[in-house]
């Protein structure tokens, strides 16, 4: 629960909180979902996958951006989620399946709901938290005041 809390107490824009998770543990409901969400099997294996939804709103702002918010605000959460899992020992994986319809039907999502990622939940078998991959190095993945080239900092 403290996991699924610190998605729901996110920011949203506007404080619309648009996010719905539609958590799946029915083993029969988790097998089927691999298939939907490119063929990835490790999906079906942990005991809750969790669908990271957001509801259509509109912001009065009348901006184009506004468009975007229901997903930015869904991302945030499930985010949050993820991060809260790692802290708990539990692992995730990020599965972008943001507007798949076929997921969307099967778990009856209303018509003004998308889904914007899943991700199974559960405590990982194994080395599971190892170091991260081939990551940028900081030097190039931070920027100082701009992003031109001369933004690296040289101040020891």
């Amino acid at each position: 629960m403290r996991v699924l809390d610190a998605a729901r107490i996110v920011p949203s824009a506007s404080n619309r909180q648009p996010t719905r998770l539609v958590l799946v543990t029915a083993r029969e409901a988790r097998e089927k979902l691999p298939a939907m969400c490119g063929q990835q099997p490790f999906i079906a294996t942990a005991p809750m996958v969790v669908a990271g939804c957001g509801r259509g709103c509109r912001l009065r702002s009348g901006s184009r951006k506004a468009d975007y918010t229901v997903i930015v605000d869904a991302a945030i959460a499930m985010d949050h989620l993820t991060l809260a899992a790692r802290a708990e020992g539990l692992g995730t994986c990020w599965i972008g399946v943001l507007g798949s319809t076929e997921v969307k039907e099967y778990l009856r999502l209303p018509e003004d709901a998308d889904v914007i990622a899943v991700t199974p939940l559960g405590y990982p078998e194994g080395e599971a938290f190892g170091a991260p991959g081939d990551r940028l190095p900081m030097d190039e993945f931070i920027r100082w005041e701009t992003w031109g080239e001369d933004s690296g900092r040289d101040d020891g």
